[in-house]
């Protein structure tokens, strides 16, 4: 082959950084030898793979084209080299990015098992809201992604994992509280807190109101639940979280769930990757263990 190894890591680093000197420091090389690579590589392929605005470098449309192929290699190529010298073969590193409702509920359970039963491997973990975490897995940011709600895009592979639905909260001296029914206009009527646009829970939220309620009077939008439900606990709000979120805080007397027959609010947390990526044994095993984990939590919850 005209190309080689180097140059395609080279490539996808700086696809990664936008950048030759932050793609140099990523990969402990110098500048000009990263320059060198980049200019060599794209001499062989007879193509410009980045469109050079000052210092930022944007992948033109052939770099586009190469650049999830170009990760199919690498990763067969560490897994091929971990193969030969006798290593585990789930064993790397592996970049995952999760929305909030997973990562405060299960992602600890999932990370510590791993840990345990794939001491070699090693999870890059970011935490986002829904909107973050698809961007990420669009632009090669992340290898794979947890989301809440659907992703429409169809670079992106979707594959649900665990059915959750949102609730309407209240403090318990609401006037709302005790209410055998809420209905829209009273729903309309109060103010809310509600999380960020972007992220899932606001998405199914806004969906699930449209068409029956006209004015949302949004009080405050953040990013952070534990926020969210001490305002709600401590104030005169309504807020619109997932039942994982507020399970514990119904269950101690903190939180009241508010009955609203006329919302439907059932989502997914599903797992997302880029359809063009090929198969990986290390997405592979976090995928087993991640529904393995959810199956056991549902088990959990039908005996509790």
């Amino acid at each position: 082959m005209k190309y080689t190894l180097k140059q395609l890591t080279v490539f996808d680093a700086v696809a990664s950084q936008e950048s030759v000197s932050a793609a140099a420091r990523k990969l402990s090389m110098t500048q000009s030898a990263v320059s060198m690579s980049l200019s060599q590589f794209e001499n062989v392929l007879d193509r410009p793979l980045f469109i050079r605005q000052g210092n930022r470098l944007t992948l033109s449309h052939w770099g586009r084209w190469l650049r999830p192929k170009a990760k199919r290699l690498l990763q067969d190529a560490q897994q091929i080299e971990l193969g030969l010298h006798g290593q585990q073969i789930i064993s790397g590193t592996f970049t995952l990015s999760v929305s909030q409702t997973f990562a405060e509920h299960l992602l600890p359970q999932l990370i510590s098992k791993i840990d345990t039963d794939f001491p070699e491997l090693r999870i890059e973990l970011t935490i986002e809201n829904t909107e973050h975490v698809v961007d990420g897995v669009i632009n090669h940011d992340q290898e794979m992604g947890i989301i809440e709600g659907r992703n429409d895009d169809s670079r992106v592979h979707q594959e649900n994992l665990f059915e959750d639905h949102l609730v309407i909260i209240s403090s318990t001296f609401h006037p709302y509280a005790n209410l055998p029914i809420v209905n829209m206009a009273q729903l309309e009527q109060a103010q809310w807190i509600l999380r960020e646009q972007g992220s899932g829970t606001r998405h199914i939220f806004d969906g699930a109101v449209h068409g029956l309620i006209e004015n949302i009077d949004v009080y405050k939008e953040y990013e952070s639940v534990s926020v969210i439900k001490a305002l709600v606990k401590n104030g005169i709000y309504l807020g619109c979280l997932p039942y994982l979120d507020v399970e514990q805080d119904v269950k101690n007397g903190s939180l009241v769930i508010l009955p609203t027959p006329d919302l439907n609010m059932t989502r997914n947390l599903a797992l997302i990757w880029r359809k063009d990526v090929g198969e990986n044994p290390l997405r592979s095993c976090i995928i087993a263990e991640a529904k393995r984990l959810v199956n056991n939590y549902k088990k959990r919850q039908n005996l509790s």
